[in-house]
């Protein structure tokens, strides 16, 4: 497998070099809220920044003898991820606000690293306007709530309709089983050289990309239900194990990469992969079908670094059908992002302030359409202005319908790595499709505590 860097390691050093200011320890300044998020590695995407700096300036303006000190993390997901918690672990490094992925907030709370907003939520007239899907995404098993989100998404599949037409596909194309997209892609192979037939993202350095965006679209397509969870059962309140869904998933990733209808395996298993699909692959005409998320046209946007206002006319959408057509037929995964307040922040009260700046409807609504998020608030998502400010939001608003949220429970986010694991095997080569689920399901009983249920 490939070597990486290991994330702790990176973790500690990029936090000795280049965060020792950031901190809120008893000396730091009671007027100044500290605001960490995530930083695009592609240094032409700046809509977060762009966002944040208005949003800055808007507070300060509101509160003369405030300042806000924005505190950006440069790093692919899985390093943020790991660079975060980082951070959170000292009273030294603690931000006052910090931007948390959804798959990882339970984890976080467990560990004791996020503060309970419910004190100020209840006074909050804003929050009633937070649809309760995505309040649930932030909120814990002891029924406290730790983040407010600031959208959500979904995923389907993107296709060139220039490659489609080289290769007698045609533009309305909405396949109805995995087979159909396969054949697909291997039309595509077959009469468009030079391209990409199909990305679907795999393997550890992709991080929770390829769980979420990869295989998870794929595992929670072979249910045979449309609230059936393949990953975990609530009855029993444990973790799937020993499931044909799962080696079936895996069989569908193996064959992208041993047919040679995905990227070069090289590419597949690079950290940027996920930036170099947006950045050049689609815009470039160099990938067919793309297995992604709602949120792509945030880099393609004015003044994002990408501009590529075409994009509309040049790709087309269509939903992941389910394994063999089965109902519902369509299939969606949803995450999204929240603002929380660590425990050990020294400011809560001023980083609380700030969070409700962002979230006026206003603010809110401009953000969702900046990064192309789905709107989690009732008062946004019903303003006809929001439906069509983009290309795109409608196809994916109307996907919430049958969408699947990942288990949000604290050992989501090993359990995602024990797939991104597999996944990597089958795509390398260096492990069969059962040699690869076989080692998920040991490592399942280990990250666990062995809470599994063979199904």
């Amino acid at each position: 497998m490939r070597p990486t860097v290991a994330p702790l390691l990176l973790a500690t050093l990029l936090a000795a070099a280049g965060l020792s200011a950031c901190g809120s320890d008893s000396g730091s300044d009671p007027d100044t809220v500290e605001i960490s998020y995530k930083q695009s590695t592609d240094n032409s995407v700046r809509v977060m920044d762009t966002y944040l700096a208005d949003i800055k300036e808007q507070f300060e303006k509101a509160n003369p003898d405030k300042k806000v000190e924005l505190v950006p993390i440069k790093a692919p997901d899985s390093e943020y991820y790991t660079k975060l918690q980082q951070m959170l672990r000292s009273p030294k490094t603690a931000p006052d606000l910090v931007y948390e992925d959804t798959f990882l907030i339970n984890s976080d709370i467990t560990s004791g690293y996020l503060k309970p907003l419910d004190p100020y939520l209840d006074k909050w007239d804003d929050w009633q306007q937070f649809i309760d899907t995505a309040k649930s995404a932030a909120k814990a098993q002891d029924g406290k709530t730790y983040g407010v989100p600031d959208g959500t998404d979904t995923r389907g599949l993107w296709f060139d309709k220039g490659i489609f037409k080289q290769a007698g596909l045609p533009a309305n194309w909405q396949p109805k089983t995995w087979d159909d997209l396969l054949e697909a892609a291997r039309t595509i192979k077959e009469k468009v050289p030079g391209v990409t037939p199909l990305n679907v993202y795999t393997g550890k350095p992709a991080g929770e990309a390829a769980a979420m965006q990869g295989f998870e679209m794929l595992l929670y397509g072979t249910a045979t239900g449309a609230t059936e969870s393949p990953m975990y059962d609530t009855v029993s309140e444990k973790w799937i194990t020993g499931s044909q869904g799962f080696k079936d998933s895996l069989r569908f990733v193996e064959t992208v990469f041993k047919e040679k209808l995905g990227p070069d395996v090289s590419d597949a298993l690079d950290p940027n992969i996920a930036t170099r699909v947006r950045g050049e692959f689609l815009p470039e005409g160099k990938l067919g079908i793309n297995l992604d998320g709602s949120w792509l046209p945030q880099d393609w946007q004015k003044g994002s670094g990408h501009e590529w206002p075409e994009w509309s006319e040049k790709l087309g959408l269509a939903y992941m059908p389910t394994q063999h057509g089965q109902s519902p037929e369509k299939v969606s995964m949803s995450g999204g992002w929240t603002w929380s307040i660590p425990s050990k922040a020294g400011n809560p009260d001023l980083a609380f302030e700030f969070i409700k700046t962002m979230q006026t409807k206003a603010n809110a609504q401009k953000w969702y359409v900046a990064n192309s998020g789905i709107s989690v608030r009732t008062d946004v998502a019903d303003d006809p202005a929001y439906v069509k400010a983009q290309p795109g939001i409608k196809f994916f608003t109307d996907l919430v319908e049958t969408t699947h949220y990942r288990p949000a429970y604290p050992a989501y986010p090993k359990v995602s790595t024990a797939i991104q694991e597999a996944m990597e095997g089958v795509t390398t080569g260096d492990s069969s499709v059962n040699e690869a689920a076989s080692g998920y399901d040991e490592e399942l009983k280990s990250v666990t505590d062995n809470q599994v249920i063979k199904k």
